[in-house]
């Protein structure tokens, strides 16, 4: 059973730092990828960054500028560090996890299970 559970969004300042975390189902986070996506009001649900079962981690664009996606094997999370943050990081935060056996792709679509989000507010 895959379960995906997101927390740590919160309202910050710009500059400021926010980690948030998804704990996983042991299975999801040992074998499939899993990673963060971001979508704002109006616009596109877009990736963030992802890992491999390996923990080997991809960055959509440049975003290891200023977020680190990291795995850590006390709970089977997924932890993102956003650095920095700007009122475009404004976004409801998503972990998604993948079945794929192949590469571990950065489009929403190679994504077949999702957390229910947590909200990012910076202003």
């Amino acid at each position: 059973d895959v379960q995906l559970v997101e927390s740590g969004g919160d309202s910050v300042q710009a500059g400021g730092d926010l980690t948030p975390r998804c704990t996983a189902s042991e299975l999801t986070y040992r074998k499939y990828c899993v990673g963060w996506f971001r979508q704002a009001p109006g616009k596109q649900r877009e990736a963030v960054g992802i890992t491999d079962s390996w923990g080997t981690v991809r960055y959509k664009g440049r975003r290891n500028d200023r977020f680190r996606v990291w795995k850590e094997n006390v709970d089977n999370r997924l932890n993102l560090e956003i650095l920095n943050l700007m009122p475009d990081d404004s976004a409801m935060y998503f972990c998604a996890a993948s079945s794929s056996t192949t590469t571990c792709g950065l489009e929403d679509d190679d994504y077949q299970y999702w957390g229910q989000g947590t909200q990012v507010t910076v202003s």
